[in-house]
């Protein structure tokens, strides 16, 4: 009897296993680099209480509940063009940007993670996103737990944004079952986590914030979301390089992850979807940051262009496609004498690398010479012109400065510059070239169309100019 019992304790003993922070693998054994992702030094050591033996009364502790409301939501299995979906309703953010990038609304039950760097607005964005669920579901609550902030912090923040509502409830806790105890209690028709990597679980070791804490909370709030079908919105923090802190399986067991991205120089924000199994990926969000919170910005156009209107040189537009939206950038360049044995190259939304590759090609195929002066080439507002549709453009610009001929406000260039100087085609031309036209551009630098399946470049109102080499496209902006 005693060695039977014996087995039985020695079940229920936590068992030593090892992590990968990056893919999430597991194994019983310590390595230097990890056998799945191939990564050195990335694997942690954790202890998981192994689940009881069939029949036994005895539980883990911390799983009772989760293990009880998994077994509730058990159903029959159907098929599949049985189940009905009419019955799920979205719920709406009060935000139509954020609606749009996750795809119409929140779905119940799901569990959205929101991912940016310090400071750039997440927690501000989620906190208006529940004042605005909470007036629109004015019987029935909304559910604000932070591991961050006191309830007295949220409460001036949300006095500033104004997301002010009696059955908007705050709490503030970093420990997990007091969260998931709250979720249950309060049953709110949404809950705001802010953070994944503050919550800690006292079932498994780990410091909080780390790979073994980050996948036993994010699983566990999963499990309640789908069982209660209360869908959750769960703000995650970055590393250094900009990827979600944490093991890479976080991104995996979530339905929705967004990146809420900005310039802190900037008031602008972008929210992209990087996952949604509800939606597409393409979309994109544009938001604006000030004191009074953040505002949804539905005509972006404005933000990347300069109020003059008056031609200067070293100055040409074009358009880039973020999603399915198509936006208007400004590039400035200022090209100065240098003093300096080697030029000066500074950038600000532009990749140096393939500044320094147009330059190039510039003089060999254009036929001018910037190589021994300074060069400074911008965007407006924080804008990035770092798809190879923006070369045309740069290279305009770049002209522009160095020839003193100003382009005029109402001419754009688009296209993809090779090291050979053909002006290549770019995907959805027509897109940009319905919104240049919408904005009040008159003309159109463009790719040659090459063959008779692709695009037609006919709209009305833009006169369309197609080029098929650098030193066409430079001639047809009088650069030349």
């Amino acid at each position: 009897m005693s060695g039977k019992a014996d087995s039985v304790m020695g079940m229920a003993k936590a068992v030593t296993q090892y992590l990968c922070s990056e893919c999430g693998w597991s194994g019983s054994k310590w390595y230097g680099r990890c056998p799945e992702c191939g990564q050195w030094g990335t694997l942690e050591e954790f202890h998981e209480p192994k689940a009881p033996a069939a029949g036994s009364r005895t539980a883990a502790p911390g799983r009772t509940s989760r293990t009880r409301v998994n077994r509730e939501g058990l159903g029959e299995a159907l098929p599949i063009t049985q189940i009905d979906t009419h019955g799920v309703q979205r719920l709406e953010t009060g935000f139509h940007e954020f609606d749009r990038v996750l795809g119409s609304g929140i779905v119940p039950g799901s569990v959205v993670l929101i991912a940016g760097e310090p400071g750039i607005g997440k927690s501000t964005l989620l906190l208006e996103t529940a004042g605005n669920i909470a007036v629109r579901h004015a019987g029935k609550s909304v559910l604000y737990i932070s591991g961050e902030e006191s309830q007295a912090q949220v409460r001036l923040r949300a006095s500033r944004i104004n997301a002010m509502a009696d059955n908007l409830l705050l709490a503030s806790t970093t420990d997990l079952a007091t969260v998931l105890g709250l979720i249950e209690q309060e049953h709110p028709v949404l809950a705001v986590v802010d953070s994944a990597q503050t919550i800690v679980s006292q079932d498994v070791d780990g410091i909080s914030g780390g790979s073994t804490q980050v996948r036993e909370v994010a699983s566990a709030l999963i499990d309640t979301a789908k069982s209660l079908d209360i869908p959750v919105l769960l703000v995650g923090h970055v590393t250094k390089d900009g990827s979600i802190a944490g093991p890479r399986t976080l991104e995996h067991l979530v339905d929705v992850v967004c990146q809420f991205e900005g310039d802190s120089q900037t008031t602008l924000r972008l929210l992209h979807a990087a996952k949604n199994r509800f939606g597409p990926t393409d979309e994109v969000g544009c938001f604006d940051m000030n004191g009074d919170g953040i505002e949804e910005v539905s005509d972006p156009s404005g933000l990347f262009l300069s109020p003059d209107d008056a031609p200067v040189e070293g100055t040409c537009i074009t358009f880039t496609l973020d999603g399915h939206r198509s936006l208007p950038i400004e590039i400035q360049s200022l090209v100065t004498a240098s003093v300096l044995p080697a030029p000066r190259r500074a950038t600000n939304g532009v990749d140096s690398n393939r500044l320094a590759m147009l330059i190039a090609v510039l003089y060999r195929h254009g036929k001018l010479n910037l190589l021994a002066n300074d060069l400074y080439v911008s965007t407006i507002a924080g804008g990035l012109a770092r798809e190879p549709a923006c070369d045309l453009a740069i290279v305009a610009a770049l002209a522009s400065a160095g020839t003193e001929r100003a382009i005029p406000r109402t001419t754009c260039a688009i296209g993809e510059i090779s090291l050979t100087g053909q002006v290549r085609p770019v995907p959805q031309l027509s897109h940009r070239l319905r919104e240049a036209s919408r904005l009040g551009f008159t003309t159109a630098v463009v790719p040659l169309m090459r063959s008779r399946h692709q695009e037609t470049h006919t709209v009305p109102g833009l006169k369309v100019i197609e080029v098929s080499s650098l030193g066409q496209a430079l001639a047809a902006l009088r650069l030349r």
